[in-house]
């Protein structure tokens, strides 16, 4: 987009605009003296050849640039990133100096490529407002001109080899331009998911699975999973790391559409409903929170734009924020910064759950919220969750047997397949994941240090 908007009206004219000035003046020449024209026309169509090469050489080697200057770029961000990480394993000059000298190499790689042709350009150039100017010189001395019209038939040679060396310029830029659309134009075209215009019905909010399958390019990660969520009953999803629980929770919200099979909301289709109107019927709470640098009440409001103060008050007290928010200097104003990095990792947590409160939608998806929470938090986040839960529909992927033990439903994940299903009581009872899983968090619970 930078490229777009710095190049590409100096490209247009230096091109269109060259073109269409190289001509008239050829045309205005060949009016006075036709010979002198056309040594002007002879010298045009050799150097546009040479010209042709150029865009030819420089059209391939274009994408090679893009790519350097792409990977300087996400260099940089990934750097700034992870800077901790960069600095405590002393990585600070390597990879930054490598995409660098890459991207030096790639500039200097189009330079060499493009020099040998650019100077036989510029020198036909050079040799043809010559052979102008002689023609125009020689006619002068032999009285067939007047002093007038031979100055300015050299002018005019200037004029119109000049604005050719200005397109050997524009050439590359065009082709650079170029470049940088496709790469927009490759965006813009991925296909939009397909929706329809039904509104979510108010009075039922089950949610069916049915014989999903679903994998990210062509690692299947889930396999003909099908259970249903009743309103306003609470569902467990456990299972071993990658055993495709938040995959499963994200198709549910279609962050993702399966591959095959179907989800249902309130008895349609989730694709018969509009994007926002399938969202309005959902919070998240995610592990990893994300808060913007606005300040925390807008963070709170943010699942609700037109909320008021009072309402962004309540919501904050139920998730068990309101103190620790007051506290701050500047309290429900406080910037809290990119990302939230002014707060502790349980204080972001409950804001997010604070944000989930006044969103009120009727199902709620807790991705392993209290997974990174100290013990001193935990009680906290416990009490602000349990608020949160009050006459929804709850879909948790958890890992603390209290939240597991509570649910309606158990589902067990295995491989991207459904390997037990059931309640605590129910899979207690059976061999498998869940009963081992059920031991170890038993096992652990009473580890001591000696």
């Amino acid at each position: 987009m930078t490229e777009l908007e710095n190049f590409s009206m100096m490209a247009v004219e230096n091109v269109v605009g060259g073109v269409i000035q190289a001509l008239l003046v050829t045309v205005f020449m060949m009016y006075f003296r036709l010979e002198v024209g056309l040594i002007t026309i002879g010298g045009l169509i050799l150097s546009s050849f040479v010209l042709h090469i150029i865009q030819k050489r420089t059209k391939k080697l274009a994408p090679i640039r893009e790519a350097a200057i792409e990977k300087t770029v996400c260099t940089v961000l990934e750097y700034v990133q992870g800077i901790g990480v960069v600095k405590s394993f002393g990585k600070e000059q390597n990879d930054m100096s490598g995409a660098f000298s890459e991207n030096a190499a790639a500039c200097i790689e189009l330079e060499k490529k493009v020099m040998g042709i650019n100077g036989l350009f510029r020198g036909v150039l050079e040799v043809a407002s010559a052979f102008v100017l002689m023609c125009a010189a020689y006619l002068l001395f032999a009285e067939e001109i007047s002093f007038g019209v031979g100055v300015m038939l050299m002018i005019s040679a200037f004029m119109v080899y000049g604005n050719m060396e200005n397109m050997g310029n524009g050439a590359f830029l065009l082709n650079a331009l170029n470049s940088a659309l496709d790469r927009i134009y490759s965006v813009m075209e991925i296909p939009k998911m397909e929706h329809g215009n039904a509104l979510v019905p108010k009075d039922c909010y089950d949610i069916e699975l049915k014989d999903i399958s679903f994998g990210y390019n062509k690692t299947q990660i889930l396999h003909n999973i099908s259970f249903k969520i009743p309103q306003n009953s609470s569902t467990a999803i456990i299972g071993y790391s990658g055993s495709g629980k938040t995959t499963l929770c994200n198709l549910i919200v279609r962050f993702w559409d399966v591959n095959s099979g179907v989800i249902k909301l309130g008895g349609r289709n989730i694709k018969d409903y509009a994007p926002d109107e399938l969202m309005s019927n959902f919070s998240m709470v995610f592990q990893k929170v994300y808060l913007f640098n606005d300040t925390i009440e807008n963070n709170i409001k943010f699942g609700k734009i037109d909320a008021t103060h009072e309402e962004v008050l309540s919501a904050a007290k139920k998730a068990c924020c309101h103190d620790f928010i007051s506290a701050l200097s500047d309290g429900y104003e406080t910037i809290i910064g990119e990302g939230g990095c002014n707060l502790s990792g349980g204080e972001k947590q409950r804001i997010s759950i604070a944000r989930a409160i006044l969103k009120d939608a009727p199902v709620v998806i807790l991705d392993e919220a209290t997974a990174s929470v100290d013990p001193e938090n935990e009680h906290e986040l416990l009490s602000a969750i349990s608020e949160l839960k009050k006459n929804k529909t709850i879909i948790s992927i958890a890992h603390r047997m209290t939240t597991v033990r509570e649910a309606d439903q158990i589902i067990v994940l295995d491989h991207g397949r459904i390997s037990q299903k059931g309640t605590h009581n129910e899979l207690i009872k059976q061999e498998g994941i869940y009963r081992n899983f059920l031991n170890i968090k038993t096992k652990s619970a009473g580890w001591v240090l000696s």
